[in-house]
């Protein structure tokens, strides 16, 4: 199943089982990748749940301010978290000029994913590598696993040969697991407080920027400057 029970955890997923030509299965791999929300709303039994899927690394998408426990999370000993190693590569430098003037207005949406990495695409390009870097098993998180953890799923996804509209609704599905939804983040989500007639017409709204992205990743890939290696890196990593 994609869904995946992680105690505490929400809006969790395998990117395995979507339709792919790329893939002898004929769909991506399960336990592989998975995406999800800051880690520190697993809970200690959480944790163990992420263990059984077989989580053997983190690749953490947020900015340095963003990492650690908050008011409301739960309290997990150091000992059930140890083994597994992180790699912070923040997608967003928030200090950046340009990236504040263009993106922080429309930073809920995937509007801004194209310009994320025409402004900054060394930072995509560090978390797609550190993604290829990692043991199969690995988690890509970002706060809510909407938007940053969306792009990055939404490349790795098209680039695996997943169709634009199974990328969209992969996406749509972290629009309405994270609707009405407290991650504790130290950054407001408008969309915490949103009810379904709001997260539809959301979706209906943000969908046509995902699929164009998915229609066409290697444009996204030649923008960050990533390598033909790389692609087929990532590639295998959800198909072979």
């Amino acid at each position: 199943m994609r869904e995946l029970r992680w105690d505490g955890y929400f809006n969790v997923r395998d990117l395995g089982g979507l339709a792919t030509p790329l893939s002898a299965s004929g769909s991506t791999l399960f336990g592989r990748v998975a995406r999800g929300p800051r880690r520190e709303l697993l809970t200690e039994d959480g944790w163990h749940d992420a263990g059984r899927w077989g989580l053997a690394a983190i690749v953490d998408l947020r900015c340095a301010h963003e990492i650690g426990p908050r008011d409301g999370d739960p309290d997990v000993r150091f000992e059930a978290i140890a083994p597994v190693p992180v790699v912070n590569t923040p997608t967003e430098d928030q200090d950046d000029p340009e990236f504040r003037r263009v993106c922080f207005p429309i930073l809920d949406s995937p509007e801004y994913w194209r310009h994320n990495w025409r402004i900054l695409p060394q930072l995509v390009l560090d978390a797609l590598s550190a993604i290829a870097a990692a043991p199969h098993g690995v988690l890509v998180h970002c706060s809510a696993g909407r938007d940053r953890t969306g792009m990055i799923s939404a490349l790795l996804l098209s680039n695996a040969g997943v169709s634009p509209e199974d990328v969209a609704a992969d996406y749509a599905e972290s629009v309405r697991a994270m609707a009405g939804a407290q991650t504790h983040s130290p950054t407001k989500d408008r969309q915490a407080v949103w009810g379904p007639e709001e997260i539809e017409r959301w979706i209906a709204k943000t969908v046509p920027f995902v699929t164009d992205v998915a229609r066409d990743p290697g444009a996204a890939f030649a923008a960050i400057g990533a390598t033909t290696d790389l692609q087929n890196k990532l590639r295998a990593l959800l198909t072979q």
